[in-house]
């Protein structure tokens, strides 16, 4: 028999840190992401963000998304407070198949969408075969 120790602690600490961010880890932003067929689509989930607030940034391959829910000031009775408020922030290594010169996002609904094209060079292509005139070279058929 194992033995295992259990810290019935530690995934509300995991969970409050997702949820809520901390000064060194920012509020975390639920994404989807496929392919679809010549372009690469992202979205991340921003409800109820200004679009002002909103940066979307490429770096080498690198592309980063913030944002930012202010906290609200009131003199009035806090009743709840579930809706996570501070810097939203993530961050997608892209490969090299796409072309980071022609991104393009929009913010709708709360989703902020992006889409890459699949760079030229990355898509598939034929190659053709030629033979050569002597007697011991062979057509190949693709």
């Amino acid at each position: 028999m194992m033995l295992m120790r259990t810290d019935p602690f530690r995934e509300f600490d995991r969970l409050t840190q997702q949820l809520l961010g901390t000064a060194t880890r920012p509020v975390f932003m639920p994404l989807d992401a496929w392919r679809d067929g010549d372009v690469f689509r992202a979205e991340f989930d921003l409800p109820g963000i200004d679009p002002s607030t909103i940066d979307l940034d490429v770096e080498r391959n690198v592309l980063t998304v913030k944002a930012e829910r202010p906290v609200v000031e009131t003199t009035s009775e806090q009743i709840a407070a579930e809706r996570p408020r501070g810097v939203f922030s993530r961050q997608l290594i892209l490969g090299d198949n796409l072309d980071l010169d022609r991104i393009e996002a929009g913010y709708t609904h709360g989703v902020l969408q992006v889409k890459i094209p699949i760079a030229e060079k990355a898509k598939p292509r034929k190659i053709e075969i030629t033979t050569g005139a002597g007697s011991d070279q062979k057509e190949i058929a693709a």
